[in-house]
């Protein structure tokens, strides 16, 4: 990888070598350096060939109209936030397990943001913070939403697949109160918003894919399978062949897909228990739920509604 450079020496060097600061400078002087370098023609053919700068295919409109339709369907109680584009370096993989080879690091010592909902996390956790720092035992839910263009480096395969989208995150963080009372309340409230939210699109055939990971999963999921009952056109169904997220959620996660009539279902939501605020606060009576939304998929399987 860096063989003519110096090889593993040098590359152990930087990373355990040099403090943050340093490789900071060291890393912008390469950067100009290497761009100074760079003629028009240059920065012409990596937009042409850079899958990470090219333009969205969604349509302009159609994504507004999704983007629009879903935070206008968020419950009462939900505060809209603005997030960075990035977040501190190791966000994605120190509280979400996430590999960073499929996170893009700036050399600012930063990451481009991969999900919302690990922004969320962060503002939710500093939030929960300060009500526990009032009240040691405090219940008080947080609940938070964003919408952001977001860029993962891996390669997706699939027509409704991009190196850059954007996503609709909504977390819910709070305490153990015992009983499963905060999965059972706020499981509800996030798949009721689920099937709500996609009816305002026009889409009249939404599949709610439910993974148990444990047995307090199954508790979970008996509790509140009534609540989506009599939502037309939302069915519950459990999902235990899942293999993705197993490695960060935790006691239940769920996938959403949704159709128009006569077409095939296309995935366009996960979500899922996590501990993320328990990690980030050290405190194991710290709960978490999130879900993220596709807001392009959703703006092509809507499209025409």
């Amino acid at each position: 990888m860096v063989a003519g450079a110096g090889g593993e020496t040098v590359l152990e060097a930087l990373a355990d070598g040099v403090s943050g600061a340093d490789l900071t400078t060291l890393l912008l002087e390469v950067c100009r350096r290497r761009a100074e370098r760079l003629s028009p023609a240059h920065v012409m053919r990596g937009y042409r060939t850079d899958r990470f700068v090219a333009a969205a295919t969604a349509d302009f409109a159609a994504l507004r109209r999704a983007e629009d339709a879903m935070l206008g369907a968020l419950p009462a109680g939900f505060d809209r936030s603005v997030l960075a584009p990035v977040l501190p370096l190791g966000a994605h993989t120190a509280v979400a397990g996430v590999d960073p080879r499929n996170v893009i690091a700036t050399v600012r010592g930063t990451e481009v943001a991969a999900d919302p909902t690990n922004g969320l996390a962060l503002e939710a956790a500093a939030r929960r913070g300060r009500l526990l720092a009032q009240a040691p035992r405090s219940a008080e839910p947080v609940r938070l939403a964003a919408s952001q263009r977001v860029t993962r480096a891996q390669v997706f395969s699939g027509p409704a697949s991009f190196a850059h989208f954007q996503l609709l995150g909504v977390v819910t963080a709070g305490r153990d109160t015992g009983s499963h009372s905060f999965e059972r309340q706020h499981l509800a409230e996030h798949l009721t918003f689920a099937a709500e939210a996609l009816a305002t699109l026009g889409l009249p055939r939404v599949t709610i894919a439910i993974t148990c990971l444990d047995e307090s999963g199954q508790q979970v999921l008996a509790a509140v399978r009534d609540v989506l009952a009599d939502s037309p056109g939302t069915e519950v169904t459990e999902a235990p062949e899942r293999e993705s997220g197993r490695a960060y959620h935790r006691g239940l996660c769920f996938k959403v897909f949704a159709a128009r009539a006569g077409e095939e279902p296309l995935e366009v939501a996960d979500g899922g228990f996590v501990d993320w605020t328990a990690t980030l606060l050290g405190n194991r009576k710290e709960r978490m739920l999130i879900s993220g939304y596709g807001l392009d998929r959703l703006a092509i399987v809507s499209e025409g509604q």
